[in-house]
């Protein structure tokens, strides 16, 4: 996935983070990469030991972190052309496109109104709505303050080296795509289904997970042709097979199965929270061959 030579983005829906973040009342926090409180909880929730998968936290800083404000100066020069090549950059263009793509599919499809969240990226230390986290949980979504928490490390240190992920910056952008399907989950009032049914092959929370999956997979499928605001040419030119297959060997490498084998644990259905490596390959297909959101209804599928 090949974003536009030149030109400059809007990084006013993101920032650094770090410790003395967002305060406020608490929720639990879903979805990620991997999944549910990311990688530390989904490696308890599976049996598997975290230090085999998570990051190193990295300065729990003061109230302003060194680590927060180079973020923010790194994400206030990002531009389109840094954006092919640099991961910060990537997840601040990445941003962008799917606020083109939801602000046009979203009235379209379901008769509502996108409203953007806010994205945070972070090492270290976070304080969230949803409680305290480290870059130990990898990628989530709080829906108290409705916030996208990445760590850019998570996907070298984590999702390739220790989960076999791709490489690839279309399977960083996935990751993002997948965060922001939860919170037009949380618009939708979908998200909550999340903990009234928190396990199993066929729960709630395994639905959700794929949901978030099918909705990354329609962002990819009108990502090169939705126009910018304005009317100017999509952000991203274009979307080859190798990107396509790129995102299904990432998918793959974070369905429950997988990461319970990665973890030397016997794969138990029934501790799922986020759907096999097949389930998730397949629902992000639907997304990505229908474009549809009436597609991507796996509340009422047959899992």
């Amino acid at each position: 996935m090949t974003f536009r030579q030149g030109g400059s983005l809007d990084t006013s829906g993101v920032s650094g983070g770090g410790r003395g973040g967002r305060g406020g009342r608490r929720g639990m926090a879903v979805g990620g990469g991997v999944g549910g409180l990311a990688i530390v909880l989904v490696a308890l929730f599976l049996g598997v030991d975290p230090g085999q998968l998570g990051l190193q936290s990295g300065d729990n800083g003061g109230p302003q972190s060194d680590s927060a404000q180079e973020f923010q100066a790194h994400i206030d020069q990002c531009d389109l052309e840094q954006a092919n090549t640099d991961t910060v950059c990537r997840i601040v263009a990445t941003t962008e496109s799917l606020e083109d793509v939801w602000t046009t599919q979203l009235p379209d499809q379901a008769g509502m109104r996108w409203v953007q969240p806010h994205t945070t990226i972070f090492t270290g230390d976070v304080d969230t709505a949803c409680g305290a986290a480290s870059s130990d949980i990898g990628p989530f979504y709080c829906p108290a303050d409705q916030d996208v928490y990445l760590d850019p490390a998570f996907f070298d240190q984590v999702l390739v080296d220790r989960l076999g992920g791709s490489p690839a910056g279309a399977a960083q952008m996935y990751v993002v795509a997948h965060e922001f399907g939860h919170h037009l989950q949380t618009m939708l009032g979908d998200i909550r289904r999340s903990q009234q049914d928190p396990q199993g092959p066929s729960s709630g929370a395994v639905r959700v997970e794929l949901q978030a999956d099918c909705y990354a997979g329609l962002w990819a499928h009108y990502a090169t042709s939705t126009p910018a605001p304005g009317g100017g040419e999509p952000l991203l030119e274009s979307l080859t097979r190798s990107d396509v297959d790129a995102i299904i060997q990432t998918a793959e490498a974070i369905g429950d199965d997988h990461i319970q084998k990665s973890g030397g644990a016997r794969v138990d259905p029934d501790s799922w929270t986020h759907g096999s490596s097949e389930m998730r390959r397949q629902w992000f297909l639907t997304g990505y061959e229908q474009g549809s959101m009436q597609a991507c209804d796996t509340f009422g599928a047959r899992l």
